[in-house]
């Protein structure tokens, strides 16, 4: 029986974590499923997923510890599926577009909350207008909607909020 395991990475960046990483889990025989890794103000962030037969778990727990030093973190926490759930929900996919603003994550995500959704994935960034060359707020997120809430209330309840926020929608 696999177990699955959510290994989170923290590190100043350099080349070679990724390649550290997979060679644990290889020697492990623990297999990558999916990953998000990034850099992020000269940090290396990275979420990971990886299933692994049960007899190697705690020896791979071992291993990715002693990957760790000051300047690597690592977390591993056991996750009771090793299927997403979700897999068959459909997804909606919104961008935003608005001035930026200190708090604009939490208002929007307090919108979404306030509708139940849940939002499975979100990449932000600052952009510089083309024209005023005015800092502007950009979002992508994935949400799965309960199945009351229509895209459209959604994007009304976004479009709501004082911002002037432009917000489209790809249903998939």
């Amino acid at each position: 029986m696999n177990t699955s395991l959510v290994i989170t990475v923290l590190a100043e960046d350099r080349p070679g974590i990724v390649s550290s990483l997979s060679e644990v889990l290889r020697k492990h025989h623990a297999n990558w499923m999916e990953s998000k890794m990034s850099r992020l103000a000269g940090k290396f962030a990275g979420l990971l997923h990886v299933s692994v037969a049960a007899e190697y778990v705690e020896p791979l727990k071992r291993a990715l510890q002693a990957l760790q030093s000051n300047e690597m973190l690592i977390q591993v926490e056991e996750s009771e599926s090793a299927t997403d759930s979700a897999i068959d929900t459909p997804v909606l996919t919104l961008e935003i577009l608005g001035q930026d603003r200190p708090g604009i994550i939490k208002d929007i995500t307090s919108q979404l909350a306030t509708l139940n959704v849940n939002i499975e994935e979100i990449s932000s960034e600052q952009r510089v207008a083309s024209m005023s060359n005015e800092i502007l707020f950009f979002a992508e997120l994935s949400l799965l909607l309960p199945a009351t809430v229509e895209p459209e209330d959604v994007q009304d309840a976004l479009e709501a909020m004082s911002d002037q926020l432009m917000v489209d929608l790809n249903f998939s």
